[in-house]
Order: structure tokens, then C-alpha cells, then sequence
């Protein structure tokens, strides 16, 4: 009896407990935030008066539709009509004809519901499409050439799906360096294969689409080097190995470091008007009718990286660029800058590289390029952020 009367306290003390626990469970629930959801509302459409002001977002890996969301609308109210956006081959092929469409699809459809062109960047190689691999490139970057038709299958696939939305693809990522190589020697020639491997296949599901070579790094590594090539022997290199019928478009990019955007270029020097090296290229190989866009480009204003400048220079400097290629450079479609923001801080320089930050507050050089992509009447007023309620 002594037992059974412990064993009933027990009981009921374990209840109550419990009562409480769920209780509070429900006050909690009522008091925290709840993520707020992604309805889909009226089509929007781009206020926007200068045509290259474009963005390089990060929002394939947003774990809540509705940042994807108000980044975009973000994009749309900055005055900008197009966005980068990268679409890994590796997240959306989960097996050989297998996708998973789900994160693409969200991307997409809140970019055409904000009115902005999407150009899709492809890369990252899944791991049944790389097998054999030796440890050493074990890497996302890595992609062998015996899975180059592979790698054209599924951006044939995307290019298929997405037929009349996304009119404009990137093949690979600054393949002019070797970690975007999957730490191999750079191999222009290789790259001249996977375009050739990757156009036609594109084409025979959508004509329309633009297929953009390159997307180049800025470096000044000589040949043999580990690390990279230099952006304009690379390019040299690509022509000479008969790329040229294999891409409607290069992609580029252009940063400025330390240099204003007026800066001359040179071959041993790094700085925004670097891209007129690269064009100059093109037109020696009499490639002049394709266009550039410029797909990564911008200042970074970290009080701690020796390649960055103060905040007031970042905002000039970027002004002034956009203008610059306005007026001089009608070679030029797009010139993206990067990036909108991150969806987590990396704590580190990079940040800094960013118009909005993680939690979606607006940094001066967003209302500056909102300021000039809207041709905004400009004070010194409107290239700050507006004041704050106390």
C-alpha cells in the first residue's frame, strides 16, 4: 500500500507537471514572433531608368521563402531589372535524371512576380557525377570531363524548364582559377570543351537562350602558377582553343580594390577599367558583335582588408563606375553588382561587400544606387539612409 500511494503522488505530481509544461508552451507560442508568410500578391514591375544597374543575389540558400521574398522586392525597389543568382547543379540533381526543382521554382517565381530577369549561373558537381575521384578533389568544383554531358544534360534541363523566364545562363564559375577548378591546373582548352560539350545541347531545347562564357576572375598569376591564370591570357587561351561559337555573351568581373573606377587598366594591374583589357581581346578575335556582362563588380568598405576603402569612397566609386560604363561602354548589357547581402553574416571582410545586411538593413550604398538607377533628384539628403525614430 506504502508503494502504491508513492507511486500516485508521483503520478500526479508528473501531471501537473506536464499541464504546465504545455501551458507555457502555448503562452510562448502565442508571444514569439511567427515567420511571416510568402503570399504571392500583384505583379510588380522595375522603376528603373539606367538599364546595366543589376545585382548578384545569394538566395539559394534561404531557408525562409520570404527572405527570398523581400530580398527581391529589395532588387525591385533599388531600381534594379536583373539579378545573378547561382543554381547548383548539386542541389537540384539528387540522383543521374532525379531533381528536386522545389528551391528553384521559389527563386524564380518571386523574381517574376517582382518583374526582374534572372541570369542563372551554373556549377557545383554533384557527388555521383565525380565517383572516381581521387581525395585531393574532393570538392564541389571539380568536374571531370567524362561528366561533361552529364553537366549539359541538367543545364539543358534547367534551360527547358525555365524556357521563356530565364533567358540568360552562365556556364561554371571563374574557371581561371584553380579552387573554382576544383584545385586542378587551369585548363582553358578543358574549358573550351565543356562549352563546346554544353552549348549545342542547350540550344536544341531553347534557341533563344544565351549562353554566357567566362565569368572571369580578376588575377594577375602567370602561367604555371597553382593558384590561377591571369584573366586576360585566359581568355587569350579560350579564343585560341576555338571557343568562340561555343557562347553568345562573356561574363566578367571587374572589381575596383583600391582604385577609383577612373583608374587607367594595365596587364599587372587589377582595377575596374581591367574589363576594357578583356574587351579589347574580343574584338582582336572578332568576337566585337557579342556583348559583356559584367556579373561580379563593386568596392568593399571593411575597416580591416587592405583591399578595401572607406564608405564614402565605396559609394562615389560605384556611382561613378555605373557611370562610366554608361557613357563609355555600350559594349556592356548588365553590370551586376555583388553582392544584395548574405543569408547569414560570414564575420569576416565579405561582409562588407554586401548593400543589405543579413537581417535586411539598408546600408548607404543601397539608397546611393537606388538614388542613380531611379534618377532620383539628388541631395545630400537622399544618398543616406532616412533618419530613424527615436
Amino acid at each position: 500500500m506504502v508503494v502504491q500511494k508513492i507511486t500516485l503522488r508521483n503520478w500526479r505530481s508528473l501531471s501537473l507537471w506536464a499541464v504546465r509544461i504545455y501551458a507555457l508552451s502555448m503562452l510562448l507560442g502565442s508571444i514569439l514572433p511567427v515567420e511571416p508568410r510568402a503570399t504571392i500578391g500583384p505583379q510588380q514591375y522595375v522603376d528603373s531608368q539606367k538599364q546595366q544597374v543589376c545585382v548578384h543575389t545569394r538566395l539559394i540558400d534561404e531557408v525562409f521563402e520570404w527572405k527570398i521574398q523581400q530580398s527581391l522586392i529589395y532588387v525591385r525597389e533599388m531600381g534594379a531589372d536583373t539579378i545573378v543568382e547561382f543554381f547548383p547543379w548539386a542541389y537540384i540533381e539528387q540522383a543521374d535524371g532525379v531533381y528536386d526543382w522545389a528551391q528553384a521554382d521559389k527563386i524564380i517565381r518571386h523574381a517574376q512576380n517582382q518583374g526582374i530577369q534572372v541570369i542563372a549561373r551554373m556549377g557545383f558537381v554533384p557527388d555521383w557525377a565525380r565517383p572516381d575521384i581521387e581525395a585531393e578533389y574532393a570538392t564541389l568544383n571539380y568536374l571531370p570531363e567524362e561528366s561533361y554531358s552529364l553537366f549539359a544534360d541538367f543545364v539543358a534541363a534547367f534551360a527547358e524548364r525555365y524556357r521563356g523566364v530565364v533567358n540568360h545562363i552562365i556556364i561554371w564559375n571563374e574557371p581561371n582559377l584553380a579552387f573554382e577548378w576544383g584545385y586542378r591546373d587551369v585548363n582553358p582548352e578543358a574549358y573550351a570543351r565543356l562549352l563546346a560539350t554544353v552549348y549545342p545541347r542547350v540550344k536544341t531545347v531553347n534557341p533563344d537562350i544565351y549562353v554566357l562564357a567566362g565569368a572571369l576572375a580578376p588575377t594577375l598569376e602567370p602561367l604555371g602558377s597553382q593558384h590561377g591564370l591571369n584573366d586576360i591570357t585566359y581568355l587569350q587561351m579560350l579564343y585560341e582553343a576555338g571557343a568562340a561559337p561555343f557562347f553568345d555573351a562573356l561574363a566578367i568581373h571587374t572589381y575596383g580594390f583600391t582604385e577609383p573606377p577612373e583608374s587607367e587598366p594595365a596587364f599587372n594591374r587589377l582595377n575596374f577599367r581591367r574589363a576594357e583589357l578583356l574587351r579589347k581581346i574580343m574584338v582582336d578575335y572578332g568576337d566585337e558583335d557579342k556583348p559583356v556582362f559584367i556579373t561580379e563588380t563593386g568596392w568593399n568598405d571593411s575597416p580591416r582588408w587592405t583591399k578595401a576603402v572607406r564608405p564614402s569612397q565605396r559609394v562615389s566609386y560605384t556611382i561613378n563606375a555605373y557611370q562610366w560604363a554608361e557613357e563609355r561602354w555600350d559594349w556592356v548589357d548588365k553590370m551586376c553588382i555583388w553582392a544584395l547581402r548574405y543569408p547569414t553574416p560570414t564575420n569576416s571582410y565579405p561582409d562588407n561587400f554586401t548593400l543589405i545586411t543579413p537581417d535586411f538593413q539598408l546600408k548607404p550604398i543601397y539608397y546611393a544606387l537606388q538614388a542613380y538607377a531611379r534618377d532620383l533628384a539628388r541631395s545630400d539628403t537622399q544618398w543616406l539612409p532616412p533618419p530613424q525614430e527615436p
